[in-house]
């Protein structure tokens, strides 16, 4: 397969859908979860009625008074996720009394409240972390590719991996931000950790990808031997290995999502949709982009 003869056609594909998450963005903008902004996070168990969510929200906005609630239903069970604004423990028991009067009797699996500060400085870690794991990322494929300094620099090495994990992450956060607006995902620690491990996938597929280019410069006189040629070579021969690696984690997300816990669906989702735009970066972005550079 010649990738690097059709990789305008890759690059825009990838450009267009880049374009839309930076629009999604922009638009929808990421609604902040109970873990960064502060809140309660209320778990509850109704044992003698079955409702919905919609039902469940209602009385929760008419009959107790919360302002704004999420109500999420848990797979094959009459249990329900609920997060409000932050309430004092004497709300809390007013509240629960308030349901156990509308619905009769309830279980109450966990009652958990986060303060704004302490949502701020979660916040302010996880932008710590994600600079600290791009510059050490960035640094460590430079390094490692610093023997390979023709016919592209190894610091362009670093650079691109930079670009193919935004051209990752932000794929992802723009329908995060799309699904935000339309069906209530919230940002919390969760989509912090999807994020991480799409940003941990991504660099795995792009350095072996790399590391096979460099096996082929290494073997090739530099001088006789076209750059493009090697390129496209390297990268048919890690397609299997990258395709095959993505659809075992593939076919589990897939499970879990649609057999695992309602209140990971968004998370595991989040990271299915990294997972195979890393695939496809690691295929038709880096390598493309590297031949584009060496110019």
């Amino acid at each position: 397969m010649d990738i690097i003869k059709y990789k305008y056609i890759f690059l825009t594909f990838s450009g267009v859908l880049v374009l839309a998450s930076i629009v999604s963005i922009a638009v929808f903008g990421l609604k902040q979860g109970i873990d960064l902004a502060g809140g309660t996070l209320w778990q509850i168990k109704i044992v003698e009625k079955e409702i919905d969510n919609q039902e469940l929200k209602g009385i929760l906005q008419t009959k107790v008074g919360a302002t704004d609630p999420i109500v999420t239903r848990e797979t094959s069970s009459n249990s329900f996720l609920i997060r409000v604004k932050e309430i004092s423990e004497q709300d809390h028991q007013k509240y629960l009394d308030v349901l156990k009067q509308e619905l009769g009797q309830i279980e109450e699996l966990r009652f958990e409240s986060i303060g704004s500060s302490i949502g701020n400085e979660l916040r302010r870690r996880a932008i710590w972390a994600f600079i600290l794991v791009l510059t050490g990322i960035s640094a460590y494929v430079a390094f490692a590719f610093r023997k390979v300094s023709y016919p592209v620099k190894s610091w362009k090495y670093g650079i691109i991996t930079l670009v193919t994990l935004f051209h990752d992450a932000v794929i992802p956060v723009g329908l995060y931000a799309f699904l935000g607006w339309f069906r209530g995902a919230e940002v919390d620690t969760n989509f912090i950790v999807a994020l991480l491990v799409i940003i941990g996938f991504s660099v795995h597929d792009t350095i072996v990808v790399f590391d096979r280019i460099r096996e082929k410069l290494k073997l090739a006189s530099a001088a006789k031997s076209d750059f493009n040629t090697l390129v496209n070579q390297g990268v048919n021969e890690t397609i299997a290995r990258s395709v095959n690696t993505s659809l075992t984690l593939i076919f589990v997300l897939v499970a879990l999502y649609f057999f695992g816990p309602t209140a990971l669906s968004y998370f595991i989702l989040m990271i299915l949709t990294g997972t195979i735009v890393g695939t496809y970066s690691s295929i038709f972005v880096a390598s493309p982009l590297l031949t584009l550079w060496r110019r």
